[in-house]
């Protein structure tokens, strides 16, 4: 992914984050991540996420281990959908927790090259 596109999501779900504080009380955000509320809507919004992920999960009928068929039938536009969701979530956690589109990048570089590292080292 392109970092402006990354940075293009961010600005998306900001601005619905705007639209949803105007039309259905969104709280203010960015939140004091040392308070009881502030950790409180991180939480939520996690929850949220992961929902969105597991009903993406549901469309995977294969993965059952009970399962002595195959289904051929796979929906990707609907499982896409679902982690479309999934990451609408994550990102709003991001803003609402005050994390910018370039420290999420950045974190994810440095951890990808951190996990490159311990298996080419044994880890």
């Amino acid at each position: 992914m392109h970092k402006n596109m990354l940075e293009q999501m961010f600005v998306q779900q900001h601005a619905f984050m705007k639209l949803l504080q105007r039309e259905r009380n969104f709280p203010a955000f960015p939140v004091d991540l040392t308070s009881k509320e502030g950790q409180t809507l991180c939480k939520q919004i996690a929850h949220d996420s992961m929902d969105e992920l597991h009903e993406a999960l549901q469309h995977l009928k294969n993965s059952k281990s009970h399962r002595a068929t195959e289904i051929k039938d796979f929906d990707k536009s609907k499982f896409l959908e679902e982690l479309s969701d999934h990451l609408h979530f994550f990102i709003e956690l991001c803003i609402v927790a005050n994390i910018t589109f370039e420290e999420l990048f950045s974190a994810y570089i440095q951890k990808g090259t951190i996990n490159e590292l311990r298996i080419k080292t044994g880890y």
